[in-house]
């Protein structure tokens, strides 16, 4: 019965979420029916002290992300750099090859370790750009933004500065670049079959006679100036952007050191605040890297945006509160489902599957589905069950870097189900609903899966890692 009720409360959320229901109401709603299932009388201290504990804690830490996220993509926008990168892609692969361009910009940002929910912002843009001039439907950008920003390039490639990437390491006592051919290989698989399934939409589309669309919203407005800016300086800010992210992630923890503390100028003798910025760190240099890409484009933009900043920026910042609460209240909504007797129950029946790479990739993926989170799931599963994954791998001789990669590459398959944050701020950002859109996210995140079990296989086969 516990299981059934965690069951019911992500089917309701999932169902909500597809109907194009808002998930700032109806996760609290599932999460807290839940919990009224399970035991009544924990409804308001769940409410308080753990929805909304786990809710307000993420807005406090990734709020700035996406406001300054939707506020470089606006600016890329007004500035015209997005006609000018689309016009000179364009020139360079064509127009058939447009899908394969969004893929390959989200993929070298979320590479750069610009974070994914940053790159949907800042690629948005290109991509409404790129395929009104292709005449592609708008309908398929969210399934190319996925495959580019949501997959290889989140946990299969070796060294990817993803959280998704990294979490294993302390785990398993590994690096950010273990197994790198199994997760090469794993990226590749990822890359051809998607293009080919993204190619073989649009093919299909082309040959039923549609277009971009019609009576679209959250369009961005067209570039109204008579001269585009050369390709390299469109480029220039989202180069700076990884570069400088790149850099304030090595370098901010040497010139703050572990903690940094002050002391408030109030009125009393108030406590020091201590901020321990090895949980920060991160956050801090992509909100740095943001702000260095947005002067930069005013810097060779200053007309242009400028001219329609005020109303521009207001848009910006309406889109970044609702995808930042959407994504909070997801993450609220898996605090609470992992705190049930049910989700223990989940965990214990994983616990069965006897082979060790596949008993993780399947407990892995499992739970990162049913909390909506890549992240969260993996933390989960990892904190729960990494004893026995290292033990039953020693015993099969399983080196601990396959155990990395297949962890890191199993929390990006399920995790993108309807109620999962990404999908839902990537159908907000696009203006898209469920309907219109995620069939080609679920088509990606079927392949991303797949993915896992083949690159088990190839490990099994060859003994390659």
């Amino acid at each position: 019965m516990a299981f059934l009720i965690v069951l019911a409360a992500l089917c309701f959320l999932m169902l909500a979420a597809y109907r194009g229901y808002s998930v700032i109401l109806f996760a609290p709603i599932a999460a807290l029916g839940a919990v009224l299932l399970t035991d009544p009388t924990l409804v308001a201290p769940m409410f308080t002290g753990l929805f909304m504990d786990k809710m307000v804690g993420f807005l406090k830490l990734y709020f700035p992300v996406f406001m300054l996220g939707a506020v470089f993509g606006k600016v890329i926008e007004l500035s015209g750099f997005s006609k000018a990168i689309v016009a000179s892609t364009i020139g360079l692969v064509g127009r058939s090859r447009a899908m394969l361009s969004i893929v390959l910009v989200c993929a070298l940002l979320t590479y750069g370790g610009v974070s994914l929910f940053v790159v949907v912002f800042a690629v948005y843009p290109f991509a409404v750009e790129l395929f009104r001039e292709s005449n592609i439907p708008k309908r398929l950008i969210p399934g190319t933004i996925a495959l580019g920003a949501f997959t290889f390039t989140m946990d299969s490639l070796p060294g990817t500065p993803q959280i998704q990437n990294i979490i294993p390491a302390s785990f398993f006592g590994t690096t950010a670049w273990a197994a790198p051919w199994l997760g090469t290989l794993g990226a590749l698989f990822i890359l051809v079959v998607g293009m080919l399934y993204l190619e073989s939409r649009r093919r299909k589309a082309a040959a039923a006679g549609e277009g971009y669309g019609e009576n679209l919203i959250n369009e961005p407005a067209p570039f109204d100036g008579s001269k585009l800016a050369h390709p390299l300086i469109a480029l220039l800010p989202l180069v700076l952007v990884g570069i400088a992210n790149l850099a304030f992630t090595h370098g901010i923890p040497r010139f703050y050191g572990h903690t940094q503390s002050f002391v408030p100028a109030v009125i009393g003798d108030p406590p020091p605040v201590v901020q321990e910025v090895s949980k920060v760190a991160a956050i801090w240099a992509v909100e740095g890297a943001l702000l260095l890409g947005i002067l930069c484009v005013l810097l060779f933009a200053w007309r242009p945006v400028t001219k329609h900043f005020a109303e521009g920026s207001k848009a910006a910042v309406s889109g970044a509160l609702l995808a930042s609460m959407n994504t909070a209240s997801e993450y609220g909504f898996g605090a609470v489902i992992a705190a049930l007797p049910g989700f223990r129950v989940v965990a214990d029946a994983l616990r069965a599957v006897p082979n060790p790479l596949i008993n993780e990739a399947v407990s892995v993926t499992s739970l990162a589905g049913i909390t909506g989170s890549a992240s969260g799931g993996m933390s989960i599963a990892l904190a729960a069950m990494a004893d026995t994954f290292v033990q039953n791998a020693k015993a099969a001789g399983i080196p601990m870097d396959v155990l990395h990669r297949i962890a890191a590459m199993a929390s990006g398959g399920m995790d993108t189900l309807p109620h999962n944050g990404a999908v839902i701020t990537l159908l907000a950002v696009t203006g898209l609903t469920h309907r219109q859109s995620y069939r080609d996210v679920f088509a990606v995140t079927l392949i991303k899966t797949v993915a896992v079990f083949v690159v088990i296989g190839v490990f099994y086969v060859t003994g390659l890692v």
